[in-house]
């Protein structure tokens, strides 16, 4: 009975161990914008590997691998906080309106913004803790 209860706690929890990086933390952010109309338009799938490149740090195959480690962890997932709460910890207020910047410019990148995609975004900025002027700020950077 209890070896049955740690095999269903370990399917449910996922492995021990396997934390998310920042960096993966970054990528399912943004993963969750690009996928929020349900659809991976061509402009965001060419925008999205610079985007996390430059955002991360990561080379070409990493931002490749982030990829697809976010797009595995966009069917698992049940909420943002998991990774708001690490790049809370983690990121630096600049790195958080880099963040938000780089989900703008994604919402943004097939000419239409979605309220799918916008709502994601003002949920975000919310659990990093950032005013309502940065994140409007940081809309008009892109939209204008």
């Amino acid at each position: 009975m209890i070896a049955a209860l740690k095999k269903l706690l370990k399917q449910q929890l996922g492995e021990p161990g396997k934390l998310l990086s920042r960096q993966e933390a970054a990528a399912a952010l943004l993963i969750e914008v690009v996928l929020a109309d349900e659809s991976l338009s061509g402009q965001e799938q060419t925008l999205l590997p610079g985007i996390i490149a430059n955002l991360t740090g990561a080379s070409a195959a990493e931002a490749s691998e982030l990829i697809q480690s976010a797009m595995a962890r966009h069917e698992e997932a049940v909420s943002l906080f998991e990774y708001t709460d690490l790049i809370n910890r983690e990121f630096s207020l600049q790195d958080k309106q880099a963040l938000i910047l780089a989900m703008w410019q994604l919402a943004f990148a097939d000419g239409e913004l979605c309220q799918y995609e916008e709502q994601i975004i003002r949920k975000t900025a919310d659990l990093l803790y950032l005013k309502h002027s940065e994140l409007i700020q940081l809309r008009n950077q892109v939209s204008d």
